[in-house]
């Protein structure tokens, strides 16, 4: 068939991992065009709002140091700084272990093998290609007995965020030869009608319509289906459709929908989604494009959530932040009016992180007494006054009850500590597993949240080469990959924080890679 224009390789999709598959295969040799549903200013995925935390393998503190900057951009740590920092080497097999409990072993073992072993190779590549990397201080380390204590793994994000990790990608891109076009969605693609092979995209832009042709293949990076409404319902279930968008408006499953078009197989959890809890005056239908990430409501493992009947609902500390915010979304949309108070005393809220919990980013309710800040809970929402109370007497019960039990028992919100409120002689029936201390010191505070939904789990089938799988033949669609979260398979349930970015790199450099590969041995058969 005539085709308006040429390229090797196509990418649709301009986030972390359509970039990195972009970049990889422009780096390759190859002539690359990336394309973007969104309009420049609105651009950059997901990835625009994360906080653009990478977890991958390493092997301490030294091993980083070579390559970590200050926050301002000044390369290299002080020792001053350097002699504070706790942290311990973060191995392959913590890593599989971490997936493996999280998504309750039901990770492709494939997938999650090649986010393992490549992680750090990944995150290698950007810092070799000129990304600056932090230390994340203030979300992954807490400041006690005079030192910075790392947890949970991730110790790592971009010097901006995502923001900055947007801006970056965009630039490297471009140096590096990459085409990239804006306001430029993908209609379908184009197959041959014999093969099925795909031959190129046809897109929509300037006002019309044109076809354009990818002699190595196209690779699917456009995201997954989470902000639209209709789809969360249909897939994930009903009441999805009024969760809040944490990122781009733009992800509607359009890359599910053009690769069903030609038989692609479909994997994962469908019904499952990264969600978290979410700050409820936040925009409904797409995230803040300045207050990105900071909507986020992570502070509740130093106090505790409970409905608007005043009752908890969740095991606040059954785990580690980074193992339990992607799951609590879900739990906040199941309550009645789809919304919770996180409710601190003073000792708690001295925690928590101004990027999420000041004064100019969300709306903090506070009073001396908790019969005060339960007459204002009653303002917002709260039905039951009395439970409310009632709630956290027996939390304060059960809280003082361990302590007396197990008094060499130490709160550090640094590790799992056992600060429990299960103790031999009084127990709760929803227990706080870590981090259980009594709600009794004023100012008390407490913030209202409901469900932030990041990206969908369920996906297109793919090899680890990232080959997308025909539901036909059970074998890869020729000419056809897909990176980041358009991919299923690989999170069930949950997710290991930081993992996300991650895998968009390193499946996207995999795509990248053998995109550019076949359009090379393409042109050599061309020339035969």
């Amino acid at each position: 068939m005539a085709f308006d224009e040429a390229f090797d390789v196509i990418v649709i999709g301009g986030g972390n991992a359509g970039f990195s598959a972009a970049t990889t295969a422009a780096q390759a040799g190859a002539k690359v065009l990336l394309i973007e549903k969104a309009p420049l200013e609105d651009a950059g995925g997901n990835t625009f709002f994360t906080a653009a935390a990478f977890r991958c393998c390493f092997d301490g503190l030294n091993d980083l140091l070579p390559y970590l900057y200050q926050p301002d951009g000044t390369k290299g740590l002080s020792q001053e700084l350097i002699d504070k920092i706790e942290m311990t080497p973060y191995s392959k097999t913590d890593f599989h272990a971490d997936i493996k409990r999280v998504t309750k072993g039901r990770a492709d073992p494939a997938l999650a093998q090649l986010l393992v072993d490549n992680s750090r190779e990944a995150v290698q590549w950007l810092m070799d290609n000129g990304a600056r990397f932090m230390l994340s201080f203030n979300r992954q380390s807490f400041f006690t007995e005079g030192r910075y204590k790392f947890w949970g793994g991730m110790v790592m994000n971009m010097i901006g965020q995502g923001k900055g990790l947007f801006q970056w990608h965009l630039e490297l891109a471009r140096r590096s030869g990459v085409n990239v076009r804006f306001s430029c969605p993908a209609i379908d693609l184009i197959v041959d009608p014999t093969t099925n092979a795909v031959l190129g995209v046809k897109v929509y832009s300037n006002g019309k319509f044109s076809s354009i042709a990818a002699s190595g293949g196209v690779i699917l990076a456009c995201g997954g289906f989470q902000a639209s409404p209709a789809l969360r319902a249909k897939y994930l279930g009903p009441g999805w459709d009024i969760a809040h968008v944490r990122g781009t408006k733009y992800n509607v499953g359009d890359g599910h929908r053009i690769a069903e078009n030609i038989g692609a197989m479909l994997e994962g959890n469908y019904s499952g989604c990264h969600s978290v809890a979410w700050d409820a005056n936040s925009p409904r239908s797409s995230g803040d494009r300045v207050l990105t990430n900071q909507f986020t409501k992570s502070g509740y493992p130093l106090g505790i959530m409970v409905n608007v009947e005043g009752r908890r609902f969740v095991d606040e500390g059954f785990d580690l932040r980074n193992f339990t915010y992607a799951i609590f979304g879900r739990e906040i949309l199941k309550q009645p009016q789809g919304i919770a108070f996180q409710v601190w005393d003073a000792n708690g809220s001295k925690w928590l992180r101004k990027e999420e919990y000041a004064d100019d980013v969300t709306t903090n309710l506070r009073a001396e007494t908790l019969e005060d800040l339960a007459d204002i809970l009653v303002s917002k929402g709260l039905t039951n006054k009395t439970q409310f109370l009632d709630t956290i007497r027996q939390f304060n019960e059960a809280c003082k009850n361990f302590q007396k039990e197990q008094p060499t028992r130490i709160f550090d919100p640094a590790i799992r500590d056992g600060m429990s409120t299960q103790g031999k002689s009084r127990s709760l029936s929803l227990p706080k597993s870590n981090w259980a201390m009594p709600l009794e010191k004023g100012p008390f505070q407490a913030v209202e949240v409901t469900c932030g939904i990041t990206f969908t789990f369920g996906g297109l089938a793919a090899t680890p080469k990232a080959e997308v799988l025909s539901e036909a033949t059970r074998k890869p669609i020729e000419g056809l990959w897909c990176t980041g979260e358009i991919l299923g398979g690989l999170f069930f349930n949950n997710y290991p924080g930081g993992s996300g970015l991650t895998m968009g790199t390193v499946m996207g450099r995999i795509a990248g890679q053998e995109a550019a590969r076949r359009a090379g041995r393409m042109s050599e058969i061309s020339k035969r």
